[in-house]
């Protein structure tokens, strides 16, 4: 493929121009033809941004008509098509002739980072279980970054039974439209709430139940988790409408902060599923 320094940025092997090349750094992919206008829109823009931002990707541009067992490869049906190579994979893509900047927005979205490595890093171990691991990574990120919302968001789970003010004050202002995120979100307000009753067992609702939801806070206040599960199972089995339903809620919410491959979680989620009905 020809230096970026030029104004080509043809391929001679798509395997080692794209694929083997995008191990090394990311490579993006733009899918044209020479009679194609918004081809001829798009590529400038493309290459434009090639040279300035040389030391995070490359651009590779694949005449589809020279190159039509790639383009049948990757299924390109309209074109211009635009594939972001990692690793030799596919990890992001558009068709069409976007502007220079909806495309700025799309590279800045898409292309991988070290920060970006450290949160899904970050975001598997939670996945496992490895909770004190998990918090190392998102505590670095947010003493880097302070307005970091997911790394914000992720320590408020890990840090709530611990220290539900600090907790509450992470995600006071963040703003998150995954659906995981907002479901931590909304899961640490409500172990919050927990351990607000515990502080004040006035506020704690009378009941026959009232003694086994008390065990249960107890326990998660001091993260055992396990012991909060099935106190809290036992009440949603004999009183659902305890608390306004606050049983359900703390075991949603733990299983939500613990993830789903937690050996916790993996105990008790079917008991608990069962005893919903």
């Amino acid at each position: 493929m020809a230096d970026n320094k030029t104004a080509t940025f043809e391929i001679t092997s798509f395997e080692e121009d794209v694929l083997q090349a995008s191990h090394q750094q990311p490579v993006v992919a733009d899918f044209w033809a020479p009679w194609c206008g918004p081809c001829r829109a798009l590529g400038p823009a493309l290459e434009k941004l090639a040279r300035e931002q040389a030391d995070k990707w490359t651009l590779a541009k694949i005449n589809t008509d020279d190159n039509p067992e790639i383009a049948q490869r990757y299924q390109i049906r309209g074109i211009p098509a635009v594939k972001l190579f990692v690793d030799g994979e596919v990890v992001a893509e558009f068709t069409g002739a976007l502007p220079e900047h909806q495309i700025r927005t799309w590279l800045d979205e898409h292309l991988p980072t070290e920060e970006k490595k450290q949160i899904e890093e970050a975001r598997e171990l939670w996945k496992k279980g490895r909770r004190n691991d998990a918090r190392k990574i998102f505590e670095e990120i947010v003493e880097a970054e302070p307005e970091h919302d997911e790394a914000r968001t992720f320590l408020a789970g890990l840090v709530v039974t611990e220290d539900p003010n600090r907790a509450e004050e992470l995600i006071a202002e963040v703003d998150v439209a995954d659906p995981t995120l907002l479901q931590i979100k909304d899961s640490v307000a409500v172990v919050s709430r927990l351990l607000e009753l515990y502080s004040s067992p006035d506020s704690i609702p009378d009941g026959k139940m009232q003694l086994t939801y008390v065990q249960a806070i107890e326990a998660l206040a001091r993260d055992d988790f396990d012991a909060a599960l099935e106190r809290f199972i036992e009440v949603v089995q004999a009183d659902r409408e305890y608390d306004d339903d606050g049983a359900r809620k703390a075991c949603v919410a733990l299983f939500t902060l613990l993830g789903n491959d937690h050996p916790v979680t993996k105990k008790h989620r079917r008991v608990f599923d069962t005893s919903l009905y």
